[in-house]
């Protein structure tokens, strides 16, 4: 395979949340062309399984897609190296106000591979303690939520779920653990 070259890397605009670039790539041919990127320090997310079976779902409001979702509690990494593991803890606390002692990594999923370098990793959660009420960020609007996974799958087929990190998150837990 012919390589293709980053030669230049400029910030457009730098987010909250996200940093814009603008990369000009070197191609086969020796042309020139202008690829997007957008940056992001990554993510965690879980699939939390209270003692009964159900899982514990967020619904909050989604700015892009202008109404409310259904997915898995998730966040962002505070910085670039924050340890993935951790963070799935402190966002299990922070959005459900439940702690577990250890949580099992399941995969690592990248979100929008053709301009994003988001990548989520994905932790599965059990024997759940309930410790405190939701710790919310200041923008954050979250109810909690519990069903159970024939429930949860039935939204995915439906298309009422249609979250990539909750549909993968929810439809590999199935999979690994109720076959």
């Amino acid at each position: 395979m012919d390589e293709i070259k980053r030669i230049d890397r400029q910030l457009v605009h730098k987010g909250k949340v996200i940093d814009f670039y603008q990369d000009t790539m070197l191609m086969p041919d020796g042309n020139t062309v202008k690829w997007d990127l957008i940056d992001h320090d990554g993510a965690v997310a879980v699939v939390a399984v209270r003692e009964d079976g159900k899982l514990l779902m967020v619904r909050q409001y989604r700015n892009p897609l202008d109404r409310y979702t259904l997915e898995i509690p998730a966040g962002k990494l505070d910085t670039r190296d924050e340890d993935p593991k951790s963070a799935a803890l402190r966002e299990l606390s922070e959005e459900t106000g439940f702690v577990c002692d250890d949580i099992e990594y399941l995969t690592t999923i990248y979100t929008t591979v053709a301009f994003c370098n988001e990548k989520i990793g994905l932790y599965l959660a059990k024997d759940l303690k309930d410790r405190h009420p939701q710790h919310l960020d200041e923008d954050e609007y979250i109810d909690l939520e519990a069903y159970t996974l024939d429930e949860l799958r039935q939204m995915i087929y439906e298309g009422r779920i249609q979250d990539s990190k909750t549909i993968v998150g929810i439809l590999l837990y199935a999979s690994k653990y109720h076959l």
